[in-house]
């Protein structure tokens, strides 16, 4: 057969046994992503049972997602080469250990280290379930419906985190978060034994340890420098180490320019749809993420709702961004990518105008509609952008793109908690300061201006008048943050609109990377996956 008849032949389409296997990548998708959000509504408890202070309750909520984004891209490289199911299975076990340990830990320091580990195992998930997706469903139609189905269990899992929390402290002690993920990685294990093929490069590059160590040396010191400056504001040990953080950050592109087998293939960012994807991806989770910081609060202390009322008015978000995943890979047939990218974008913008009206006497509904549409948009980008990221993907470096893009991902996801949460703690802390009432003890004042929930638990020990004003000036004080944060997050997905339509007004819904000529991956295991196909 000649090179012309070979290309003219179309790819395999994805049988019974791929779709089967996409449920199983699917629970791995869905784990990380509880994972994220799940500690929301735990905090309070954990606070009272561990005492953490206010740093280490900022390293229990961030260690995970800083440890993820760190080492995604070295976790895809790592796949390329060694196989991305065995990697995935090493992964599950890890993050299974990992969750016994955090569920029974009995100090901060503890509690910290097993987060840490979480983040290991769920860098080893997150870059191996998007590169066998786009081993397995080599048809574009299939891969779109495949990583929509991937991209709305993503975002489904970061709203639906807070309330898979509530339901379980309703009835159990906060350890419990940690403890519900050991069925959930038992079932991977044993499903995905059988179901999910082997996969890697069949020419794998080799891995690079330095740039691994480089990688997870950029992304620590500058996350760490951004959660301080976020805290404490600006001093002289949080800007080093950001400063250090975009050093490395130089030196390790510099250093993959200059490879013949980079980590990262820094070339691939000279494709515009990619560069335009990935960026536009980082400020997708970046509001997504960033928004749950704020509503979690307002629904349990602005409007006293319990863990579990609260977890409940997640639903019509997460239903917003399941049916908007699904419907992303039915109007790209019908309209450039670039297109539905700027309408999302504009959609989720108009959620945050929502948002950005709030007061603390609103009420839940127009929380709840700020959301909706906000997921709704978010979930429409994320989708869209995902399939255009993995598209580019040569077969042998699927996982490197993948922990690539998820890598872009989870650090929007870690800077939307930093920014627009210093943004809304500012605003609050400069509120608190000037309404304060008159004649409160030092150690109120001080407490009601470190936090909203030290403005509850300040007004506990104060007489009912003087409690009550004070809680209603920290509430009023919160949403004014709120208002701040979703402002600024309105300019910015209007600035990324612009910016993608301009970007990817040319953008086909084609997929060059998965062309019908192009080698596919050594698979093993695809000759029986052909088989069950039907």
């Amino acid at each position: 057969m000649s090179h012309a008849d070979a290309a003219a032949v179309p790819p395999p389409r994805a049988g019974r046994k791929e779709w089967t296997g996409l449920a199983v990548l699917i629970i791995a998708v869905l784990l990380v992503s509880l994972d994220m959000q799940v500690l929301s509504y735990a905090l309070p408890f954990i606070s009272a049972s561990l005492e953490p202070s206010s740093a280490q309750l900022l390293w229990i909520v961030n260690i995970y997602p800083f440890v993820l984004a760190g080492l995604l891209l070295t976790m895809g490289a790592l796949g390329d080469r060694m196989g991305r199911k065995r990697l995935l299975m090493g992964g599950a076990v890890l993050f299974g250990a990992a969750s016994v340990v955090a569920s029974l830990a009995a100090s901060p320091a503890v509690l910290i280290a097993s987060r840490a580990l979480l983040g290991v195992g769920g860098a080893t998930l997150m870059p191996s379930t998007l590169s066998l997706i786009r081993t397995m469903f080599r048809d574009d139609g299939q891969r779109r419906i495949a990583i929509a189905v991937w991209t709305g269990a993503f975002a489904g899992g970061a709203i639906l985190g807070p309330l898979l929390g509530g339901v379980l402290l309703e009835h159990f002690w906060w350890g419990s978060v940690f403890l519900v993920n050991l069925p959930v990685m038992g079932l991977l294990l044993l499903l995905g034994s059988l179901l999910l093929p082997e996969s890697k490069a069949t020419e794998p590059a080799r891995f690079d340890l330095f740039s691994a160590v480089l990688s997870l040396a950029a992304v620590l010191p500058a996350v760490y420098g951004i959660q301080q400056i976020a805290e404490d504001g600006l001093g002289a040990v949080p800007v080093a180490a950001f400063a250090a953080g975009l050093a490395v950050g130089w030196y390790f592109l510099r250093r993959q320019r200059a490879l013949a087998e980079p980590l990262l293939d820094v070339r691939l960012f000279g494709d515009r749809a990619f560069s335009a994807s990935v960026a536009t991806s980082v400020l997708a989770i970046f509001s997504l993420v960033g928004s749950g910081l704020f509503t979690a609060q307002y629904l349990q202390i602005v409007l006293g709702f319990g863990p579990l009322r609260a977890g409940l008015w997640a639903l019509p978000a997460a239903g917003a961004a399941l049916v908007s995943s699904g419907l992303a890979p039915v109007l790209v047939r019908f309209v450039r990518p670039g297109v539905v990218v700027t309408c999302g974008l504009v959609v989720a913008a108009l959620g945050y105008g929502v948002l950005a009206r709030m007061h603390a006497d609103s009420g839940v509904g127009m929380l709840a509609t700020g959301t909706v549409v906000m997921a709704a948009g978010i979930t429409l980008v994320m989708t869209t952008t995902s399939d255009l990221v993995i598209a580019t993907a040569p077969p042998d470096r699927a996982g490197s793109v993948s922990g690539l893009s998820q890598t872009a991902t989870e650090f929007g996801g870690a800077f939307g908690i930093a920014v627009l949460g210093s943004i809304g703690t500012a605003v609050y802390r400069h509120d608190v300061a000037g309404r304060v009432p008159a004649g409160l003890p030092r150690g109120a004042v001080h407490s009601a201006k470190d936090t909203l929930g030290g403005a509850v638990e300040a007004s506990h020990q104060l007489p009912a008048q003087q409690g009550g004003e004070l809680l209603t000036v920290a509430r009023e004080a919160f949403a004014h943050g709120l208002r701040a944060a979703s402002w600024t997050a309105v300019g910015l997905l209007l600035l990324m609109a612009l910016v993608s339509l301009l970007v990817l007004r040319h953008t086909h819904g084609a997929t060059p990377g998965a062309a019908p000529s192009e080698p596919a991956a050594d698979t093993e295991g695809d000759t029986a996956a052909v088989a069950d196909r039907g």
